[in-house]
């Protein structure tokens, strides 16, 4: 217990002394210095200088060996895959994007030969090799179902829904896998670097090209039974169509059916269309007209409100284009037209996350995998 929490300690905090380690876990000396002695003699720790400026000897620096673990995280959308290799301290080594023309259609087992590509590219930025991997994490649209293994609620993504994918990918990586639900994961990352910091409850709600949520309850998310909770994307609601056999095609001009026919980016493009900018291309663009603006806050609010009504969070986090493309004054105007829908009042925040959240929350989830296993010292 004492050796991980000193590992963690140096992870979350940066090199520090041997004195320090000691204060912060309340050990003594000696005790500290046994145990760094220890970490150090199985390659977990090792120095990095010393503090200078001090009265005395200068004391030595130590830190978590970056080199003992390597992870892979994999954020995966319609265009193509982004893949990122970081160190067991965090630190990304590499990064690359490969697009789904980067492997022929009639290739066979396609998916799991575009993933190893977006890796195999990743970690050749970095100089290393697969057999350097301890894991991987990768984040999908949809939701792996535990009890069939296929991914469900991402028809748009074809090849991805072989009953035996995790498996094949674990394969051809060399290392095991996660499959993970995208804005699951870009939650991970609100609630370890974003908006949710410090919050137990809260939704995350994703308005892109398509619409979903992550719920986290008491600090843990909430899947369902069969992957799909969060996919508020087919909710049925006032003024949109039925989003039946799960058809999302982002293809479609108003995004499918549900939900996302209401506030996905491509329905806020084409109500700006409705509204006489037939200039407009981009949801930013779409954004920026007035009228626009006040019709998609009334439409989040509704579906909002659904989903606050049965959940009662804490707080509301809205991400994705739309809302990054709206901001602080699509923010008030949701604000604005929720009063009054829902007894439940959460406190509503944008996202201000820079990169990729959900690759961001597929290395947070990586890395704690990988501690969990190079860190255990017993």
């Amino acid at each position: 217990m004492n050796d991980r929490a000193a590992l963690d300690l140096l992870v979350s905090q940066g090199p520090l002394t041997r004195t320090q380690i000691g204060e912060l876990t309340g050990l003594s000396k000696p005790t500290a210095s046994q145990l760094l002695a220890r970490l150090e003699a199985v390659g977990l720790v090792r120095t990095t200088g010393n503090v200078t400026g001090r009265p005395g000897p200068n004391a030595q620096l130590y830190e978590v060996n970056p080199f003992v673990a390597q992870v892979a995280a994999l954020a995966v959308d319609q265009e193509g895959i982004t893949a990122a290799v970081a160190d067991i301290a965090g630190q990304v080594r590499g990064e690359a994007r490969v697009g789904t023309d980067a492997v022929a259609e009639d290739v066979p087992h396609r998916t799991a030969r575009l993933v190893a590509a977006a890796v195999d590219a990743a970690l050749a930025k970095a100089g290393l090799g697969r057999e350097q991997l301890h894991g991987a994490v990768i984040g999908t649209p949809g939701a792996l179902d535990p009890g069939t293994g296929r991914l469900r609620y991402a028809p748009h993504l074809p090849g991805w829904h072989s009953r035996a994918l995790k498996e094949e990918l674990a394969e051809v990586l060399g290392t095991p896998i996660e499959i993970e639900n995208d804005v699951n994961l870009a939650a991970v990352a609100e609630q370890h670097d974003g908006a949710a910091q410090d919050y137990d409850d809260f939704v995350l709600v994703w308005a892109d090209e398509g619409v979903g949520a992550a719920i986290v309850l008491n600090g843990t998310l909430l899947r369902g039974a069969t992957g799909g909770a969060g996919e508020i994307g087919y909710m049925p609601l006032p003024g949109a169509p039925l989003a039946r056999g799960g058809d999302r095609s982002a293809a479609q001009p108003d995004g499918g059916g549900g939900f996302q026919s209401l506030v996905g980016a491509p329905s806020v493009v084409e109500l700006a269309h409705r509204h006489g900018a037939g200039h407009v291309r981009t949801v930013e663009e779409a954004l920026r007209v007035d009228s626009v603006r006040t019709e998609v806050a009334g439409r989040l609010a509704t579906g909002l409100a659904a989903v606050v009504a049965v959940v009662d969070p804490q707080l509301v986090v809205l991400s994705g284009s739309v809302a990054h493309a709206g901001g602080e004054e699509l923010r008030a105007l949701v604000k604005e037209e929720f009063t009054g829908l829902t007894l439940p009042r959460p406190e509503l925040r944008i996202s201000h996350l820079e990169g990729n959240p959900i690759l961001t929350g597929a290395l947070r989830t990586a890395l704690a995998a990988a501690r969990d296993i190079v860190f255990n010292t017993a």
